[in-house]
């Protein structure tokens, strides 16, 4: 089971959105039969066989093993990924463009940003062969300011630091990798 799947199929994403389906696809963290995801989701075994064609038919699980019990075979599934994204090219023709937000402070660009990102490590990732792992860097923190002003001089730190390694370590011929660093507001936890 992979850890995230990014869907770039609009099919897969309209078979994946049916609150059914959900249910099952929520059953399936761990493998079932269309038995005993019928017993959690509340469905005949019937109902759940159908909407486990269509989840399959769109690679959202995957089978596990086949049992034998007298003279029926119950085969048992998983979800295909723990959890699932949707690409932006899902919902427009177009992949989201940065550059033609104006505004690089915006939120606006920061989601055209990571959008990319998804769209891009997405198409990769379903590209790649099963097993093999593509090179990544993420960092993720939380850090507090004091002041505007210090967020101020942090960004200026960071854009330095980042320019003075691209430079150290840049090579026009060779494989070129995308860095993205972001900032913005941590939501507050709800309640």
């Amino acid at each position: 089971m992979d850890d995230v799947r990014v869907l770039t199929d609009a099919a897969a994403v309209e078979v994946a959105l049916d609150p059914t389906r959900v249910a099952i696809l929520d059953a399936l963290a761990e493998p079932g039969s269309a038995t005993t995801v019928a017993a959690v989701v509340g469905l005949t075994r019937q109902k759940v066989n159908y909407h486990l064609k269509a989840l399959e038919a769109h690679g959202l699980v995957e089978p596990v093993e086949t049992r034998a019990w007298g003279g029926i075979r119950e085969r048992f599934l998983r979800r295909s990924a723990r959890h699932l994204v949707v690409s932006p090219e899902v919902l427009q023709r177009s992949a989201i463009d940065p550059d033609a937000v104006a505004d690089r402070l915006s939120a606006a660009y920061l989601i055209a940003v990571n959008a990319r990102t998804v769209s891009e490590v997405g198409a990769i990732t379903m590209a790649a062969a099963s097993g093999i792992r593509m090179p990544t860097l993420t960092v993720d923190t939380v850090i507090g300011f004091d002041s505007p002003e210090d967020r101020a001089a942090f960004a200026a730190d960071l854009q330095a630091a980042v320019a003075a390694l691209v430079s150290r370590y840049h090579d026009d011929q060779g494989r070129p990798h995308r860095l993205t660093i972001s900032s913005y507001p941590q939501p507050k936890e709800s309640s």
